[in-house]
């Protein structure tokens, strides 16, 4: 009886199709199936190739990656070559292919990698930030709430920070980082890359939002954003209630006045509230009560 087959994980091309490895040319011509976001955009690919398949195309997207890893695991069973690729880049990095692979492993499948382009890697070398530790964060939620409670959680990490987002959500998502991060937090925004009009702009997040705002930024775009610098501490909860006293002072409301020292201070306002209350300022209502998560 025949043994497995194997599921080969796939790099494509994030743009400039020279990219394409030898391999990645050999194993589309070679697979029993094809496993592809856009199945368009993987003729389009061999097209662009010379390839000619000889397995069939099927699509596996966010919407079907349930239902279609069940297919692929069984066609890995069954002794079948099967090539998993992304619409661009590698699979698996904010992109379907995750169940797939360790559907394989859970059950001792063969997988194995055919490594190339990421957008994620390529936007980091180019940014000019430090890349001895970084994270691929991916996209952000899209609802402006669940956004920003995500930023909050980020603003003290310290590793680079790599972040996709879509050309229509840019300026916003800059405006977000911003408030969050701080507006001198150093940042690229790279759009475009490897293809004919690939742009890098390096600044600080609030200069890169008012530039967003000014114009228009079209393609793909990947951000990323220097880490929270390691020598900037966290106030002390006492600076902290002192820092939202001074706020109220000036006739910025409680809450108002917290979520403006939270940004500032790049921590949970659930740790101002506590620093309110422990210091005796607090009213004593519960933290969702005072704007508090």
């Amino acid at each position: 009886m025949a043994g497995p087959g194997v599921l080969v994980v796939a790099a494509t091309p994030i743009g400039n199709v020279g990219d394409a490895s030898a391999r990645l040319v050999a194993d589309l011509a070679r697979a029993d199936v094809v496993a592809a976001e856009d199945t368009r955009r993987l003729r389009r690919l061999c097209a662009d190739l010379g390839v000619t398949p000889a397995g069939r195309f099927v699509s596996l997207f966010e919407g079907n990656e349930a239902r279609r890893t069940d297919e692929l695991l069984a066609a890995v069973r069954e002794g079948r070559r099967v090539l998993l690729v992304t619409d661009a880049g590698t699979p698996l990095v904010s992109d379907p292919g995750y169940r797939l692979v360790a559907a394989c492993a859970r059950d001792d499948l063969p997988v194995t990698v055919l490594p190339g382009p990421s957008a994620a890697l390529a936007a980091l070398v180019v940014s000019g930030l430090p890349s001895d530790r970084f994270a691929v964060e991916g996209f952000l939620p899209r609802r402006a709430g669940e956004r920003d409670r995500r930023l909050a959680d980020l603003a003290r990490d310290q590793r680079t920070l790599v972040l996709f987002e879509s050309p229509r959500r840019t300026a916003a998502t800059l405006r977000a980082l911003a408030a969050t991060f701080g507006p001198d937090r150093p940042a690229a925004l790279c759009r475009e890359l490897t293809k004919t009009h690939e742009q890098v702009r390096r600044g600080t997040l609030a200069d890169l939002a008012a530039g967003a705002q000014a114009e228009p930024v079209l393609g793909e775009v990947t951000l990323v954003v220097g880490g929270r610098p390691a020598a900037a501490t966290a106030p002390d909860p006492g600076t902290l209630a002192r820092m939202v006293h001074q706020r109220e002072a000036a006739g910025l409301t409680r809450k108002e006045a917290m979520a403006e020292v939270a940004r500032e201070a790049g921590v949970p306002r659930r740790e101002v509230y506590a620093a309110v209350v422990g210091a005796g300022e607090g009213d004593r209502r519960r933290p969702e009560a005072a704007g508090c998560p």
